[in-house]
């Protein structure tokens, strides 16, 4: 019997993803530190899907996939694509996504460099 039919014969059972969204949903600190921490791993390729999953979670939680994608001008196919573990969004993705749920991308300092 497959796991997913398993956690089905559980009553009351939510999945970790569902329970995730739920908790983006109901702390909006939590979803920015979440996201904030998540976004750290883009430049790491080993971590890349942890953060567009992550990024997937929080849109999931503020509108949903296919409210976002539209919001955002790109159609909701794209937006699944973009945020696989896959994914390879461009920077104007990540900015609609982002500016879609009232966040934005911002830079900081990781280290120091020397001209």
């Amino acid at each position: 019997m497959e796991a997913e039919a398993i956690v089905k014969k559980i009553v009351g059972a939510v999945s970790h993803h569902e329970r995730e969204v739920e908790e983006l949903r109901a702390d909006r600190e939590l979803a920015i530190e979440y996201l904030k921490v998540s976004m750290e791993s883009l430049s790491i390729p080993e971590e890349r899907a942890g953060a567009l999953l992550s990024l997937r979670a929080v849109a999931e939680a503020y509108g949903g996939l296919g409210a976002v994608a539209a919001a955002a001008g790109i159609s909701r196919e794209s937006l699944y694509r973009a945020l696989s573990p896959k994914g390879n969004p461009t920077l104007k993705t990540l900015v609609a996504v982002l500016n879609t749920v009232g966040l934005r991308l911002s830079v900081t300092q990781e280290h120091e460099i020397h001209a």
